[in-house]
């Protein structure tokens, strides 16, 4: 019997290291979530309420312009915690300008210090992702668990707001400053994470991420990219307007229904790790295109108010968002080359946040207006409904026909575990 080489790496995370990564997390969506689920709220209590599409349009932009810059620099000139700080003290500082602006009803400005804010904002959630699989060691899943915190993190932040009854307060603005700004404290405090390509030659192209530009020559990231960009309209057409049908239909209590969907986030989160260390990631993505199309199935059947059908709608909201775009992240960190994973994940975050929820809210806005409009009849909500469900099932079979799991970059012995164990079993005995 051969014994297992003393050298061979490690796959799991050291505690400390762990705890420190999931702290970063914490804070990260803590800031995130302090206002952007009641941004809107806060804008028509202050009688802005014709600037709310505009004001959440600007975070899609700010996702397609900054993120793919920062990813070039943090990949070749600062190490990464070091640009965490800097982007979170200044969109911090920004948000403390946020409230005067709102009571005092200055919509052109406020809506300029929104859009700079984005720009600066944006790319702390790919340089947080960077980070945290810049330090999980390969073979390990330890990254779904440590981004749990994460979500674990919005719904503190979301129950304190909620308890305090700031939901509709300029505070909440003031609350996700401070907490910007810790975090850009504590992630000078972060293991070390130096830029991958530094003393490169520097070209323009990076500027723009052409050197991420590279993943679309392999076909399994391209039909990735697709199915990204095809669940956006879904997705964008739910956010937007899932909990207006649910209250349509009769559903009593609609925010507190809401809260199901971060709780079996986390769920979800702790799961994908167990499946991936029996199925391939191809599994898990097409698991998250079909629980869109059940989503859809139980929002066309539900137009009685129907309580059961509506705690499904929401309660899949975990592997309806993990088992995609988590996994996503995942799925590009293992086959993108260490010299460019940040601009990897800034164009995962420019694609699936940017370009797709840009597009998404614009044909879900026309798709509303066109079916749904002012009409009191539930059953107008029907064709958006099936349009969720037919893109979704598109999307599902192109990733069952074209999608396979990757033996380029760290695949084949990374993070996300793409080839199934039995097969690396195999593999390590032949090798033996």
């Amino acid at each position: 019997m051969t014994s297992t080489p003393s050298h061979a790496p490690s796959t799991s995370i050291r505690p400390a290291v762990f705890s420190r990564l999931s702290a970063m997390m914490l804070l990260q969506f803590m800031t995130y979530g302090a206002w952007w689920a009641t941004l809107g709220l806060v804008l028509t209590t202050y009688g802005m309420a014709s600037i709310v599409g505009v004001a959440y349009s600007l975070a899609a932009i700010g996702a397609m312009v900054s993120p793919l810059v920062i990813g070039a620099v943090a990949d070749r000139f600062f190490s990464s915690q070091k640009v965490l700080a800097v982007l979170s003290a200044v969109s911090g500082l920004l948000l403390f300008a946020l409230p005067p602006l709102i009571e005092s009803g200055q919509t052109g400005l406020l809506l300029v210090v929104v859009f700079i804010y984005m720009l600066f904002f944006q790319p702390t959630i790919s340089i947080s992702n960077s980070i945290a699989f810049a330090h999980v060691p390969n073979q390990s899943n330890a990254f779904a668990y440590i981004r749990a915190f994460g979500t674990a993190g919005w719904i503190i932040i979301g129950l304190v707001i909620g308890q305090s009854g700031l939901s509709a307060s300029t505070a909440i603005f003031t609350l996700a400053a401070v907490i910007s700004l810790v975090l850009a404290v504590y992630a000078l405090t972060l293991p070390n994470t130096p830029p991958p390509a530094r003393g490169k030659r520097f070209a323009w192209g990076d500027v723009i991420g052409v050197g991420a530009f590279r993943l679309f020559r392999q076909r399994s990231f391209v039909v990735l990219v697709i199915c990204l960009l095809l669940a956006a309209i879904p997705i964008s057409i739910y956010n937007s307007y899932g909990s207006t049908y649910l209250d349509a239909v009769g559903i009593p209590n609609v925010a507190s229904f809401m809260t199901i969907g971060q709780i079996t986030e986390v769920l979800a989160l702790l799961l994908i790790p167990l499946v991936l260390r029996r199925f391939t990631m191809k599994v898990v993505l097409m698991t998250g295109l079909v629980a869109w199309v059940v989503r859809s199935i139980a929002l066309l059947m539900m137009t009685g108010g129907n309580i059961g059908l509506a705690v499904v709608v929401v309660a899949l909201h975990g592997i309806c968002s993990d088992f995609l775009t988590l996994a996503a992240f995942m799925f590009v960190d293992s086959i993108a080359k260490a010299q460019m994973r940040a601009q990897a994940q800034a164009l995962v975050f420019f694609i699936a946040f940017g370009l797709g929820n840009a597009i998404g809210s614009l044909v879900a806005g026309e798709l509303f207006n066109t079916f749904v409009g002012t009409s009191t009849d539930v059953l107008a909500w029907q064709p958006l409904w099936y349009i969720v469900g037919g893109l979704m099932l598109i999307a599902a079979v192109i990733m069952g026909l074209f999608f396979t799991s990757s033996s380029h970059g760290r695949t084949e012995t990374g993070s996300i575990g793409a080839i199934a164990p039995k097969t690396q079993a195999r593999r390590q005995r032949a090798a033996q």
